[in-house]
Order: C-alpha cells, then structure tokens, then sequence
C-alpha cells in the first residue's frame, strides 16, 4: 500500500495542507485550498445571483435587488421578487444538488465519466416524469417523487448489470451508456403515445429550462437538500474509503459494497429531485465535480466546492440563455450540453489514451 494511501486510511495521521476542525466527539479533516475555493466559489455565486436579478427585459438597480433580498419596500418587489427570484431559487438547489450528485457517483465509478446524466439516472427520472405527465398519471405536486421512483430503477439496472465479482468503473460506465440509450428511446415512445399538447409540453421539460419554474418546485428539493446534509457530512469523510481497490478495502476492513451503495444512492436521490424540479439539465453533475476538484487539487472531489460550481453553473448559464437571443429564451440545458458535449468528448478520448486504446 502506498504512503499517500495509508495517509487517507488512517485518521490520526494529519496530510500536509490539511487542518482538523473538531466538535464535540467529532473531527473533520479539512483541506486549506478547498476552504478558499469555496470561499472564491460563494463570492462568485453572490456576483452571479445579483446580476442574474438585475439583467432582463428591464434593468434592475443592484440596490434595488439588495432591497428587495432584505425585505424593504421596493418599486421592483414584482420584477425581481415574483418573477426572478423563484427561478433563481431553483436553478440554485437544483445546481447544487446536480453538483453533489455528480461528486458522489463519480467517486463511486473512479471515473470521472460517470455522472447521473451519462450513466442513466436522469434518464431514467426523464422517463418516469414524462410518463406520468403525457398520460396523466399522478398530480403535478407529485412528480418529483416520480422522479426520484425512476432514478433510483434505473442506478439499480444499472448496478445490476455492472455487478461482476465487483465494480469495474469503465463497465460501470458502458453498461450506463447503453442504459441512457435504451430509456431515452422509452422516453420518445411515451412521448408519441400520450395526448399531443401534454407532450409538447413534456417536450419542453425534456430540454432542462427553468422557465415557469417557482417556489412549488423548489421546496420538495430544498427540503431534500436539508435532509442530505448530515449524509453529506458523512459522505465527505466516507469519500477516502470509497477510493480505495477491492483488496486494500478489505485489507483496512472497509465495507466497500456498503459504502458504495450509500453514496450511490444519496447520488442518485439528489439527481433524480432535482431532474423533477428542473428538468434534465444535462451535464452539470460531469462538469462541475471536475471543475471542483482541479480548483482544489484534491485527492477525493469536494462535496461543497462540488455543490458551489453545480449553482454557479446553472445560474450563469440560465441568465445567458435569457439574454443571449433576446426576445428568445433558450433552455438552460441547452447551454450546458453546448459546454458539456465536448467535454465528454474530450475525456473519452483522453481516457482512452491514457489505457493505450484498450477497455475492459
């Protein structure tokens, strides 16, 4: 075993850059860099959110969005407080749970190809959610727990198939390729069989937009997001285990299926909600567990940078699908796949290089 490997696994032995935070009987080992890019990454989101409340149709004054955000009477509490700030609340959550998510799976795959929009999950919620709209099979209100009912069928194939004496990442990834593929094609199916304007509608959702989005869809998904944080917590230090191979798991006496299971299905929860609040906003769980960690320079991806780059993301790119063609609104996922396509593209063929043309 390696020395930056036994480092990880044992919790007394404090890594160069890092410093032990300590509450009660708890510990958490904290990375120096990563506080800072969290920090930059939280100004950043603040520059973002005012400027996303103050560019539209007409010009808000940065005061007049602040005082709107503090609860003073405003001349523009209908502009920036019932029109802006609900979408900007979803994109937000569902930004930052994609950011999570990602992280989580990504972690669990060792692949930096895996993420909940490449290996199915929001595929399978796409599926599950258009389903029940085009045939009208549940309430409105109840569509992100349809969601959250196809994520988690279509990680468990997924883990079904990928399961061989192990988890092989590169397999793990394939078998969710070829998954994507097959509930993309059932999602088109319920789209031809359902009434013709509720599809058309389904159509629209399909593409990630958070337009119409408010408060409705926000709260099943903060509420999520609440309860995730003490699985959050405790996935931040379970991430070490969840790095290391079969043997030096057993060697440590890791309980790797275990842990693997519980952070894939933390993952997966968070990525199918937000998918029903917000659509399937496509690579935005790839993207930003990257950007985070090459911010970081971290060995395991940071759950709160993760989370930061995921808002940011989806906040910067809604407010450039506003105004990039204005009177036109372009939805947000078509912005993220526009970025996100070819870095998909660019990791393959990275990934393939570095395995001298080889998969397994």
């Amino acid at each position: 075993m390696s020395r930056a490997t036994a480092t990880a696994a044992l919790p007394h032995v404090r890594p160069a850059g890092h410093a032990v935070l300590r509450g009660g009987r708890a510990s958490f080992l904290v990375h120096r860099r990563s506080v800072v890019v969290a920090v930059a990454l939280a100004v950043l989101l603040a520059c973002a959110v005012v400027a996303y409340l103050c560019v539209g149709e007409s010009f808000v004054p940065p005061m007049e969005v602040v005082r709107v955000l503090l609860g003073r009477p405003s001349p523009d509490e209908l502009v920036v407080g019932t029109l802006r700030l609900p979408r900007l609340v979803v994109g937000l959550l569902a930004g930052a749970a994609f950011g999570v998510a990602g992280a989580l799976v990504q972690t669990v795959a060792r692949n930096p190809l895996a993420s909940p929009d490449v290996i199915g999950v929001t595929h399978g919620a796409g599926a599950a959610t258009v389903a029940a709209i085009s045939f009208n099979a549940v309430a409105y209100d109840a569509l992100p727990y349809v969601s959250v009912a196809g994520g988690l069928a279509a990680a468990l194939l997924v883990y079904v198939f990928a399961w061989r004496r192990g988890l092989h990442s590169s397999r793990f990834v394939l078998v969710g390729i070829g998954v994507s593929v097959a509930l993309g094609s059932l999602t088109q199916l319920f789209l031809t069989k359902g009434d013709y304007l509720v599809a058309q509608q389904a159509k629209v959702w399909l593409t990630g937009s958070l337009n119409g989005r408010g408060y409705e869809e926000a709260r099943p998904l903060a509420l999520v997001l609440l309860l995730a944080v003490p699985a959050a917590l405790w996935a931040a230090r379970a991430q070490r285990g969840a790095h290391f191979d079969d043997d030096t798991a057993a060697a440590l006496g890791v309980r790797l299926d275990r842990l693997r299971l519980y952070l894939t299905v933390l993952g997966v929860v968070l990525a199918s909600v937000a998918t029903g609040a917000a659509g399937p906003v496509d690579f935005v769980a790839l993207l930003a567990p990257q950007i985070a960690r090459r911010l970081t320079r971290t060995a395991q991806i940071p759950l709160l940078s993760s989370a930061l780059t995921g808002a940011l993301v989806v906040v910067v790119a809604d407010l450039l699908a506003r105004r990039l063609f204005s009177p036109i609104e372009l939805p947000v996922g078509v912005l993220t796949a526009v970025v996100g396509a070819p870095y998909l593209m660019w990791l393959i063929v990275r990934t393939r290089s570095r395995s001298g043309g080889t998969t397994s």
